[in-house]
């Protein structure tokens, strides 16, 4: 937990595919899908560039977060960029968004004190299974060598199973710890990104029966049956997890879905009913900034001195919990537990 707080200044949704989106009085967010009425929102990427790469991947990017020091920032370099101008959600102030954590949780609104979620079945979201059993350890997201990924459970002194998906081919056969026959395939990526295969870090393609490597995030209980319900997933968040088991996720996206699974293992029970974010990545800022206002691309795209690539264009996130967000909403930020990893675009 932190005592970094921070406070909405803006929302903004749109149903149609434009750069900048209008202020809103309130948004809905929606577990697991985004802002309710939003082009965005959605199980799979919806951003377009993503859509024509590869449709199947998994939209991490269901809510779009800027901080307005940023426009701030630009507009004592001659830019005005009004809130939901570069096509965000939620504008926040007070939270430097940029250098939080992957797995970050964002809490928006007043504290409540809420019962964990109960799924149709009548069973609590706590991971306990129809029967009551349950193998408490640790969940993963298991991403075998051809870069194929699998939600697996590991039970305490255990070695991990996993259910992987080859994203074209093969047979997505479940083994333990060894990766289903099956070719990669470049991940979805907006132009000037690598994808699998294809840069530093990014899932090596080899021969067939090659060892998985694990991903791994704690999670409160894992169940007996089913990829999903071994993670002890919130039925709202089945459908986006989902899509990452069926597709071939560059290096980058992987780690954000494995953060992802590792907040929803927090979650479960926390009693916190606050609509809830967990922040998965940097924004890839593209061409069409330029185009919103000539020469600003250059002030939220470039490298450091040590010739890395700084993103400036905010942060992307999933939905965790869902509730209506309004501006003066105040921000609660709830660091991840253990080694805490910069933020990489998604």
């Amino acid at each position: 937990m932190s005592d970094v707080t921070g406070a909405v200044v803006a929302v903004s949704r749109n149903d149609a595919y434009t750069f900048t989106k209008p202020n809103r009085d309130a948004i809905v967010l929606v577990a697991g899908l985004g802002v309710e009425g939003d082009i965005h929102a959605g199980v799979t990427v919806r951003h377009r560039s993503r859509v024509a790469a590869d449709p199947s991947q998994p939209n991490l990017r269901q809510v779009h977060l800027i901080q307005a020091e940023l426009f701030d920032e630009v507009a004592g370099k001659g830019y005005e960029v009004p809130a939901g101008g570069l096509g965000e959600n939620v504008t926040t102030r007070g939270i430097d968004l940029l250098s939080l954590p992957r797995g970050t949780i964002l809490r928006f609104g007043t504290p409540t004190e809420s019962t964990p979620t109960e799924s149709a079945s009548g069973d609590s979201a706590s991971g306990d299974s129809a029967s009551g059993d349950s193998v408490r350890g640790e969940a993963a997201l298991v991403v075998g060598a051809r870069g194929e990924v699998g939600l697996g459970a590991r039970a305490e002194g255990e070695a991990a199973q996993n259910t992987t998906r080859p994203g074209t081919g093969g047979r997505g056969e479940a083994r333990q710890g060894v990766d289903a026959p099956g070719e990669a395939t470049r991940a979805g990526c907006a132009p000037g990104e690598a994808g699998a295969g294809a840069g530093a870090g990014a899932a090596a393609v080899s021969g067939r029966g090659e060892t998985a490597r694990t991903v791994s995030a704690p999670a409160e209980a894992v169940d007996a049956p089913g990829a999903l319900d071994a993670v002890g997933v919130g039925v709202a968040l089945a459908g986006v997890l989902e899509a990452a088991t069926g597709a071939v996720l560059d290096a980058a996206t992987g780690r954000a879905a494995a953060a992802v699974v590792g907040a929803v293992g927090r979650e479960t029970g926390s009693g916190d009913g606050r609509a809830a974010v967990v922040v998965a990545g940097l924004r890839n800022p593209c061409a069409q900034i330029n185009g919103f206002r000539p020469g600003l691309l250059k002030e939220v795209l470039g490298r450091d001195r040590g010739g890395e690539t700084v993103r400036k264009a905010g942060v992307m996130g999933v939905v965790l919990r869902g509730g209506v967000v309004r501006p003066g909403d105040p921000v609660a930020v709830e660091l991840p537990p253990g080694v805490r990893e910069p933020l990489e675009r998604v």
